[in-house]
């Protein structure tokens, strides 16, 4: 036994299981009592409230969703919502964050003034103060009967409406996934080494994929139209309110475009580090060998601080995304509203507040998986960002 102390790899294991035990004996023995507690006031733990139905309904859904409907599948719907609400967010986010960061390394004065203006307001301001403000300009535009309309689109204080497709809803994830293909096909042809071609002949293909995808996407579109109507559905005023087309709440816009301003201020700051990391003597370089300007940002500068960002840009994609929860201040349906929802009609906190922490666990684990993955794929060997 003493010679199996003095040996030390014995004593880590012990150690590590001493340490795992004590932690999970705390874990089950909170458990214990939350248990013991729950009863005490008649109410049953368990995940069986997960099969009976809500009562209630919700304010927006991409899902069809009725008060008969049961908690999972309410559980699903605030999911898909929040990915929904995040995916636009992150994606607005970028781009005014991809702005800001060139303005804030442009050669312009005026430009790296803007830039850095921006940037010191908004991202001094609390996101939900802003969620506060953006939600309280959207709900005091004109009422329909006297709202803004160009090119089919309508801003209201009761959302904004956008011109739809009547088509069904396979046909239009089939049409979805073409142009996703449209876009992927023509890049895979492009870094793939199956196609023994020239330049000419590889670009050649590259067209011919993208063309042949958008067309099976319009093919798509048009043998799922709905009968008896047009492709395009347009909003239109009949009688005090808008019909037709498609209706995004004010709160979901409000989110986005809380998330997009607050958000793009810190990326931003992640792309302008970013290009300061690509070291001058490489665009020196590349000016040597007469690149033009366009050849060297997006040949040189742009690849290696791609590089730079990407592992503070997962980072800061994760933080938005958990950001989604302030939905709940304006009323969005995401999906820590279902989860508060759920407490106070069904009464199940601490089985509610887990699923939640589960599906935020998952949401946030597999986004971190996706940049990790891509990080490990396109980083250089060795430290090729040192100047």
């Amino acid at each position: 036994m003493g010679s199996l102390l003095r040996n030390q790899k014995a004593r880590n294991a012990v150690l590590q299981v001493l340490y795992v035990g004590t932690l999970g004996s705390l874990v089950l023995a909170g458990f214990l009592i939350a248990r013991q507690n729950l009863a005490a006031q008649g109410i049953t733990s368990g995940f069986d409230f997960l099969l009976k139905p809500t009562g209630w309904e919700v304010t927006f859904s991409l899902l069809p969703a009725s008060p008969t409907d049961p908690y999972w599948w309410y559980f699903l719907i605030g999911i898909i919502n929040t990915l929904f609400l995040g995916s636009f967010g992150l994606v607005s986010a970028t781009l005014v964050g991809a702005v800001v960061g060139l303005a804030r390394t442009s050669s312009n004065d005026l430009a790296r003034l803007l830039g850095r203006s921006y940037v010191d307001v908004f991202r001094n301001i609390p996101l939900i103060l802003q969620v506060f403000f953006w939600n309280a300009v959207i709900t005091h535009l004109p009422s329909p009967r006297s709202a803004h309309e160009a090119w089919g689109f309508v801003l209201t204080s009761r959302g904004v409406y956008t011109p739809s497709l009547n088509v069904h809803g396979l046909a239009l994830l089939g049409a979805a996934v073409a142009l996703v293909a449209a876009i992927a096909l023509p890049i895979w042809v492009g870094k793939t080494s199956r196609f023994g071609k020239t330049p000419d002949q590889r670009r050649s293909i590259q067209l011919a994929a993208a063309a042949a995808t958008l067309a099976c996407a319009v093919l798509i579109l048009s043998f799922g139209r709905l009968p008896d109507t047009p492709l395009l559905n347009l909003p239109a005023l009949k009688g005090l309110n808008l019909q037709g087309g498609l209706r995004i709440p004010p709160e979901f816009t409000a989110l986005v475009v809380a998330i997009a301003i607050y958000g793009g201020s810190y990326i931003a700051e992640i792309v302008r580090g970013g290009f300061n990391a690509v070291s001058k003597g490489q665009v020196e370089a590349a000016n040597s060998l007469g690149l033009t300007p366009w050849q060297v940002f997006s040949r040189i500068r742009l690849p290696l601080a791609l590089r730079a960002m990407l592992p503070i840009l997962a980072n800061q994609y994760i933080w938005l995304m958990k950001a989604t929860t302030l939905g709940i201040a304006v009323g969005f349906a995401d999906f820590f509203m279902i989860v508060a929802l759920t407490i106070n009609h069904s009464g199940q906190t601490i089985e509610a507040i887990g699923i939640l922490m589960a599906g935020f666990l998952v949401i946030n684990l597999s986004l971190a998986a996706v940049f990790n993955r891509i990080n490990k794929a396109i980083a250089l060997k060795g430290n090729q960002l040192r100047g």
